[in-house]
């Protein structure tokens, strides 16, 4: 005989075997901060014993709320911030939300319609844009934040842009004796790319070093590799600073073919700190960015706006941080 299946648990009941009234339950749920650490610990225990979740189903019958967020990007687009995009989700639920994801087709016009169609249809009370829009925020019935971190193909502007780590990269391969450096950037329509080219550029006059010059790449594997097969012998580069780590991993393998060894004879930075670079033989020293950061804030400011709270005030932090691993070292002796 089955047994009989258990009454799900309620809020009220959560109240009750955590000693308190079923309104500090509430507000433990809506994240309020004047809960007593004491009162927040009970409740805790009392959810984690029996994984409650609250019925946001009935909660939004009550309120009229949906306890619903949206996040928006282009359809055109091919890219995916898929980190972003998960860290984002992960602060709307640990904030009492669900999050649904929505691409919206058409101009940077025809998404801002697609997007106050969106806010006006009662079914999420913000909306988390990842691209431009041309809205006004008033004419919006519920929040709309944009992020400001990307353009309408979904590539990388302003922080996610910012290629000031190039520099530190060039002074510490210049403080290791590195006095000939190569560059292979990315495809020039990206602000990300042109940043960084021009950054190493300036760099490299600063420092009255020299560069062999410029390779543009794609962002591909490949493109590094041809660049670095490219070079002819004798042309003195040990040190090659590539726009990402699959052009890096490319360039790499490159200097391998040719018997060059890394970090021996060349040494090779990449930038993103993807998985498969810190796995690689050698381990690729890189640039890891952390757009974790950007998503769970992004989202901060948007359940901020929707609960009519102050705007969280901007973090005083980078997201960009340098990862030397195994593919930097000294150049040859007698190189300096």
């Amino acid at each position: 005989m089955d047994e009989p299946e258990t009454p799900r648990l309620t809020i009220h009941e959560v109240a009750r075997r955590a000693g308190v009234s079923h309104q500090t339950v509430s507000r433990y749920f809506r994240h309020n901060e004047t809960l007593r650490p004491a009162t927040r610990a009970k409740i805790d225990l009392v959810v984690q014993e029996f994984n409650y979740r609250p019925n946001l189903v009935a909660r939004s019958m009550r309120t009229r709320h949906t306890n619903r967020l949206a996040i928006t990007l282009p359809a055109s687009s091919y890219l995916w911030p898929a980190r972003l995009l998960r860290a984002a989700s992960s602060a709307a639920h640990d904030g009492g939300f669900q999050l649904e994801v929505v691409s919206v087709e058409g101009d940077p016009r025809a998404r801002a319609e697609r997007v106050l169609e969106l806010a006006g249809s009662g079914q999420v009370e913000g909306i988390l844009s990842l691209t431009p829009l041309e809205i006004d925020p008033s004419s919006s019935p519920v929040p709309v934040v944009v992020t400001g971190d990307y353009d309408d193909m979904l590539r990388g502007v302003n922080e996610l842009a910012d290629a000031s780590p190039i520099q530190e990269i060039v002074e510490y391969l210049a403080s290791l004796g590195h006095r000939v450096f190569f560059h292979i950037a990315g495809a020039q329509s990206w602000a990300s790319a042109r940043n960084r080219k021009q950054v190493y550029e300036q760099t490299i006059e600063r420092l009255a070093l020299t560069s062999y010059g410029v390779a543009l790449g794609d962002w591909s594997p490949q493109s590094g590799y041809d660049a670095v097969r490219g070079l002819p012998d004798g042309c003195g580069v040990t040190a090659i600073v590539a726009v990402n780590d699959h052009v890096a991993m490319g360039a790499v393998r490159a200097a391998l073919a040719r018997g060059w060894r890394v970090p021996g004879d060349v040494s090779v930075f990449g930038w993103d700190d993807e998985e498969l670079g810190r796995f690689a033989t050698p381990a690729l020293s890189t640039v890891a960015v952390d757009r974790e950061a950007q998503g769970r804030e992004a989202m901060a400011r948007l359940i901020a706006a929707v609960r009519g709270e102050p705007a969280p005030p901007p973090p005083e932090r980078s997201i960009n941080r340098i990862i030397v691993r195994e593919t930097v070292g000294p150049p040859p002796a007698g190189v300096y």
